[in-house]
């Protein structure tokens, strides 16, 4: 009796953590729904870091009606003091009865010790339900708390023959307005945006989160070894909303870094090599509490990234276009590639979606040992 119920009340806290996805920062997103007597008594999602946790918002909605209630989050209950209380004993302190939680917290301060005070206390706890979605939702959240390493997504898009470009260079556009749409949600949806130091010499991008509503914005990141970015270029100008992060090594001239970080761009220093350490940049990254990425680079770039193993996921976007020409741009990922077809990458856990006109694939690689 209580499976059909159950998940349809934990697919509604998974509809209200994902809302807020985006908007959290480092901190997970999480929904939860409080029902009593087969009724909804409160619900609530967490919206921003520092503030209520989603457990905390549903049982102020609920008030004295949360006593014999069931709950259903998305997350298991932190134990912990972070910067709110322990939500395991707001609902211990409120008469909670029942617990449904899809996953357990990946965080070490908490992994299992929520669920374990929750049943200490005599609550009845069930865990897994529609779980592997909810771990798809926080899955940047999962891989940043253990590894303190930011999810980096690569996001690509070329024509059928796997042109970026024209062979005169003309890139605008590849895909459709729909896919477009779908590229600042991803934006908004990452603490930060990546590229190389040539996409901003060529295009001079503002590599912004765009859409109907205004949306918060991702940290600028540059991979940029010598500091070689025009001193007019719109990701330096504009920095009120949207801060630029340059990734330089020490080769980098001192002069330019100084005029740099005089005007206040922050400029990290990832290696002594002629180009970028990018497995230091993404743990300095991460130092700085970036815990998610959205690489939109060139092919080099992506290429170095993807050679790294710092790629934790592809977004590729085809558009139905066949541009040819012998001397058209390189393909969106450059790399020096593998001996034998069994030695390829592959992608797990693929999903094919249409965005208008143009095929979106997703995948997370498969590194092999």
């Amino acid at each position: 009796m209580h499976v059909l119920n159950d998940e349809a009340y934990m697919r509604l806290a998974l509809q209200m953590a994902e809302s807020a996805l985006g908007q959290t920062g480092i901190n997970p997103v999480v929904g939860c729904v409080l029902v009593k007597e087969g009724r909804i008594v409160g619900m609530g999602a967490h919206l921003k870091r520092g503030h209520g946790h989603a457990e905390v918002l549903a049982l102020a909605m609920a008030g004295e009606e949360a006593s014999g209630s069931t709950a259903y989050v998305t997350l298991e209950p932190c134990s912990h003091y972070g910067k709110t209380p322990p939500c395991s004993d707001r609902l211990i302190a409120a008469g909670v009865t029942r617990v449904v939680v899809a996953g357990t917290d990946p965080n070490p301060q908490v992994a299992g010790t929520g669920i374990a005070k929750l049943r200490a206390h005599g609550i009845d706890v069930s865990v897994g339900l529609l779980g592997e979605e909810a771990a798809a939702m926080n899955e940047a959240f999962n891989k940043y708390i253990v590894t303190r390493m930011p999810f980096v997504t690569l996001k690509t898009a070329s024509t059928l023959d796997g042109r970026i470009a024209s062979k005169t260079g003309d890139s605008r556009w590849i895909t459709s307005p729909a896919s477009r749409a779908y590229v600042h949600t991803l934006r908004h949806r990452h603490q930060g945006i990546m590229v190389g130091v040539e996409t901003i010499i060529a295009d001079d991008p503002l590599l912004s989160a765009r859409g109907d509503v205004p949306a918060l914005q991702p940290v600028r990141i540059i991979a940029d070894s010598r500091l070689r970015i025009p001193p007019g270029a719109r990701v330096l100008t504009e920095q009120d909303r949207q801060p630029t992060i340059l990734l330089a090594t020490a080769q980098a001239p001192a002069e330019r870094r100084a005029a740099l970080e005089a005007r206040g761009i922050t400029v990290l220093t990832c290696g002594d090599g002629p180009q970028v350490d990018l497995t230091l940049a993404m743990r300095q990254l991460g130092e700085r509490e970036i815990g998610s990425i959205l690489l939109e680079g060139g092919g080099r770039l992506n290429g170095a990234m993807l050679e790294r193993r710092l790629l934790d996921k592809l977004v590729l976007m085809f558009a139905p276009k066949l541009i040819g020409g012998g001397h058209a741009a390189p393909v969106n990922i450059n790399f020096e590639g593998f001996a034998k077809m069994d030695d390829a990458l592959t992608l797990d856990r693929l999903k094919v979606e249409q965005l208008g006109p143009d095929i979106c694939i997703t995948g997370y690689p498969a590194y092999q040992d």
